[in-house]
C-alpha cells in the first residue's frame, strides 16, 4: 500500500510545482494583456490585481495527467477507464470560457450555457452517474436521460458555488484544496480497502486538485499577488464536481460485501455507502449554502440571481469585525469540519466519539464567531517571531520610553543637540483599507460599508 502513496504524492508535488512555477509568468502576461479589471465597489482588495491565474492551474493539472500516465501504479486507470480523457475534455472547454470571461467580460448566461456543455461533453464520454444507492430502497439504475440530467446539475451547482465563494484571498483555493484531501482519503479507502477499480480515477482526481490549489496559494494568500478568476474556480470547480461523480453511483455494494449479518448489522454497514451521496454536498456545504442564501436573497429583492452583491457569507464575517485573514481561515475551519466529519462518520458510523469531536468543533467554530475583535497575544520569549501585531503593547510603551530617554541624552550632549532633540514631523496615518505593494488588503472598518453600498448601484 505504500507504494501508490508515493505515486499520488509525486503526482501531487509536480501539479504544485508546475501550477506555482507558471503562476508568476501568467500574472505578468495578465498585466500585458489588461487582465486587471477596475475596482468595484463590491470588491474587498484596493488596487487592481491580475486575474487569469486559472492558466497557471490548468497547466498544472495537464502535467498531473501525464505524469500518472507514466506511474506503474496510476496508469490503469488511464486503460482501464475513459474518464480522464473525459475529465481533460471537459477543463479544457470550462477553462477557455473562464480566460474569455476574465479578460472580456463575457454575459453570465453564456457562461451557464458553456458550463452545461462542458458538462454534457464529459457525460458524453462516459463521466456520468449510472446509479444511486437510495437508503430503504437500494440500488437504482438511473435511465441515459436521468444520469446526463443529475451529472449536469451537479457539475453547474459546484461550479457555480465555488465561483461564488471566491471572494477572498485564498478562499476558494484553500476551502476547495480541504475539500479535495477529505475526498481523496474516502476514494483511497475505496479502491485500496475494498478493492475496487471505480474509485481509482476519482482518487487521482482528488490528488490532482490538491496539486492545484497547493501550488496557486502562495500566491494568492492576502495580500494576493494574483487571482485565479473564472478560469481558475470554474476549473477547481469542474474538477471537484468530477471526482464526486466518478465515485457516487459506481460502487456496487455487493463487491463490498456489507450484507453478511443481521438487519441491523447489515444497515450500519451500508452507511459507507450512502455516505457518497451526500460525501459531495457535505465538501462544497459552505459554498452551496451561500449559493442558495445570494439567490434567495437577491430574488427576494427583485433582483437578478446572477446579480453581484455584498452578501455572501465572506463579506458578512468582515462586517461583523473579522479581519480579512481570520475571516478565511474560520471558513477554512467550518469547511474542514463538515468534509472530514463526514468522512470520519463513513469510516466508523457506529463510533459516537465521532459526533462528540463534531459537536465540540461546531462550539469552538460558534465561539471563534462571537469573538471577533480578540487578538491573540503571544507570549514574551515568542514576540520576536510573530507579527507586530500579537506582541504585547506594553513591550512597545517601553521601546518607544527607552527611545523617547535616548534622543534626550543625545540633545544635552551632542553637538546639534537642538537639531536632534527636534520633535520629528507627524507622519500621517495610515487608514485602513488602503493598498499594500502586491495586491489586495484587509478592508476598512464596518462604517466604510454604507459609503461602499452607496456607491454599488446594485444594491
Amino acid at each position: 500500500m505504500g507504494q501508490p502513496v508515493r505515486d499520488y504524492l509525486l503526482t501531487l508535488c509536480v501539479t504544485a510545482a508546475v501550477t506555482y512555477l507558471l503562476t508568476g509568468p501568467v500574472r505578468k502576461f495578465a498585466i500585458a494583456v489588461g487582465a486587471m479589471p477596475a475596482i468595484r465597489a463590491r470588491d474587498v482588495h484596493r488596487e487592481p490585481t491580475p486575474r487569469l491565474g486559472g492558466i497557471a492551474m490548468f497547466g498544472g493539472l495537464c502535467a498531473g495527467l501525464i505524469v500518472a500516465d507514466h506511474l506503474f501504479n496510476l496508469n490503469g486507470v488511464f486503460d482501464l477507464s475513459n474518464e480522464p480523457r473525459a475529465l481533460l475534455s471537459g477543463a479544457a472547454l470550462i477553462w477557455l470560457i473562464g480566460v474569455l470571461d476574465d479578460k472580456f467580460e463575457i454575459d453570465a448566461l453564456i457562461k451557464l450555457g458553456g458550463q452545461m456543455i462542458a458538462a454534457a461533453v464529459m457525460v458524453i464520454q462516459g463521466l456520468t452517474i449510472l446509479w444511486l444507492p437510495i437508503p430503504g430502497v437500494g440500488t437504482v439504475a438511473l435511465t441515459q436521460w436521468q444520469g446526463t440530467l443529475l451529472t449536469v446539475a451537479l457539475v453547474v451547482i459546484t461550479i457555480n458555488a465555488v465561483n461564488f465563494v471566491d471572494g477572498l484571498d485564498g478562499l476558494a483555493a484553500g476551502m476547495v484544496c480541504i475539500a479535495s484531501a477529505a475526498f481523496f482519503l474516502y476514494t483511497y479507502r475505496l479502491w485500496y480497502g475494498y478493492g475496487i477499480e471505480a474509485a481509482a480515477p476519482a482518487t487521482l482526481f482528488a490528488a490532482i486538485l490538491m496539486g492545484m490549489c497547493l501550488g496557486f496559494l502562495p500566491h494568492n494568500m492576502h495580500p494576493a499577488r494574483v487571482f485565479m478568476g473564472d478560469s481558475g474556480s470554474m476549473l477547481i470547480g469542474l474538477v471537484l464536481a468530477a471526482g464526486a461523480i466518478s465515485v457516487t453511483g459506481q460502487v456496487d455494494p455487493d463487491t463490498m460485501k456489507l450484507f453478511e449479518g443481521s438487519e441491523r448489522q447489515a444497515t450500519h454497514a451500508m452507511l459507507p455507502v450512502f455516505i457518497p451521496l451526500l460525501l459531495p454536498l457535505t465538501i462544497i456545504a459552505i459554498p452551496a449554502a451561500d449559493l442558495v442564501l445570494a439567490i434567495v436573497r437577491r430574488t427576494w429583492n427583485g433582483q437578478s440571481p446572477f446579480a453581484a452583491d455584498r452578501g455572501h457569507l465572506h463579506h458578512r464575517l468582515l462586517e461583523i469585525g473579522h479581519s480579512h485573514s481570520r475571516s478565511v481561515l474560520i471558513m477554512y475551519f467550518w469547511s474542514a469540519l463538515i468534509a472530514f466529519g463526514a468522512v470520519g462518520y463513513s469510516v466508523h458510523s457506529a463510533s459516537l466519539w465521532i459526533v462528540l469531536v463534531i459537536v465540540g468543533l461546531s462550539a469552538v467554530g460558534l465561539i471563534l464567531l462571537l469573538m471577533p475583535r480578540f487578538t491573540p497575544r503571544a507570549p514574551r520569549w515568542a514576540e520576536a517571531f510573530v507579527p507586530p501585531r500579537y506582541r504585547r503593547r506594553r513591550r512597545a510603551g517601553h521601546e518607544e520610553a527607552a527611545q523617547a530617554a535616548e534622543d534626550a541624552s543625545r540633545g544635552q550632549h551632542g553637538p546639534r543637540g537642538s537639531e536632534m532633540a527636534s520633535p520629528a514631523p507627524e507622519r500621517a496615518p495610515v487608514a485602513v483599507g488602503v493598498s499594500g505593494v502586491n495586491g489586495a488588503t484587509a478592508i476598512g472598518p464596518r462604517s466604510r460599508f454604507a459609503d461602499r453600498d452607496r456607491a454599488d448601484s446594485s444594491r
